[in-house]
């Protein structure tokens, strides 16, 4: 399952994306201390294609979230996409839909070396007020969620040809400046993907008053989700947080986890963690000053957290900082 398709739109889909340029993953630049990835998109038209070369111990390792829509899709070799507590391993020409409000991160393993098309865009460049409510059926992919099960079109769907050749003309349009109507050509080439990623999931699709449902309950939540990212460092109670919502503290357990894919406190922990990193790269505090501002009783529990998220200890994490720092002194910070 590791070889790229062979279909003749993949195949073209890579030609395209040979003359074009793919940058080294820094966005550290980008994220703000809450973890949020700020990306300006066009006003008019709320819609950009990234492209970035991903390469073992160069690409930025913070969990983010955001509230623009987003799809990932490596071209040359595997990439795993962490998203809440899920791990999901992606294949050339397989196309993941980012569940983008939980915490994720594409994860830096060994032997990482692959070009990847990140597609974001609000979700006004589908649906606006006053639009034929049958346009709500493009965002389903967007706002299912079935937990342990991520939304991905494999590169062997029989509807990944399909796709490949739908993000073919995307990059042509989006990358030719010159292009008369350039923004209405997007548009059209994105509802064809989205239109083939609705036949891949047809079975599994949410009607609409589902959808409406659930973008109900994330409103609901949003107290609880402003309060973590604002006060990491404090310990938030479960029958606190759900006061802070108008539920029971059965009801508010069942959504959020639900909403975010995890529990409260393996949320706060996540956000914890983005906050842990950020500070070990831009500080030079100690680890055991990093554990108390970031509200753990001591420096072991952090340490413990800190190697259950990340594979290393906080001072491993360092160190390999450090030792890649030393070998690129010319990058700067990322």
């Amino acid at each position: 399952m590791g070889a790229a398709p062979s279909n003749t739109a993949f195949q073209k889909l890579l030609a395209i994306a040979s003359q074009l340029n793919f940058r080294t993953h820094r966005i550290a630049h980008l994220l703000d201390a809450k973890g949020r990835h700020e990306l300006k998109l066009p006003r008019e038209f709320p819609f950009v294609i990234k492209l970035f070369q991903l390469r073992h111990g160069a690409i930025t390792q913070r969990l983010t979230w955001h509230e623009r829509l987003e799809l990932l899709m490596p071209l040359d070799g595997p990439l795993r996409e962490r998203m809440g507590d899920l791990s999901v391993d992606l294949h050339p020409g397989d196309l993941l839909v980012v569940d983008h409000l939980k915490p994720h991160q594409a994860v830096d393993t060994p032997g990482l070396n692959t070009r990847a098309l990140v597609i974001s865009f609000q979700q006004e460049c589908v649906f606006t007020p006053g639009c034929p409510l049958t346009d709500h059926a493009f965002l389903i992919p967007f706002f299912r969620k079935v937990e342990g099960r991520p939304q991905v079109l494999r590169a062997n769907s029989n509807q990944a040809g399909a796709a490949h050749e739908a993000l073919g003309h995307l990059l042509e349009c989006h990358f030719d400046r010159r292009g008369f109507h350039r923004e209405a050509a997007c548009k059209a080439w994105l509802l064809v993907l989205l239109s083939v990623m609705i036949q891949e999931f047809r079975y599994s699709a949410l009607e609409r008053v589902e959808l409406l449902r659930r973008q109900q309950q994330a409103t609901r939540l949003k107290p609880v989700f402003d309060l973590v990212r604002e006060q990491f460092a404090a310990r938030v109670p479960l029958g606190a947080a759900a006061a802070l919502c108008g539920m029971s503290k059965a009801v508010f357990g069942r959504l959020f986890k639900e909403a975010s894919g995890m529990s409260l406190g393996s949320y706060l922990n996540h956000v914890r963690m983005a906050h842990a990193v950020e500070m070990l790269e831009e500080t030079h505090d100690s680890i055991a000053e990093i554990s108390l501002r970031l509200g753990f009783s001591d420096q072991s529990h952090f340490c413990r957290h800190f190697h259950r998220s990340l594979g290393c200890s906080p001072g491993q994490y360092r160190a390999q900082l450090a030792k890649r720092r030393k070998q690129s002194p010319s990058s700067g910070r990322p």
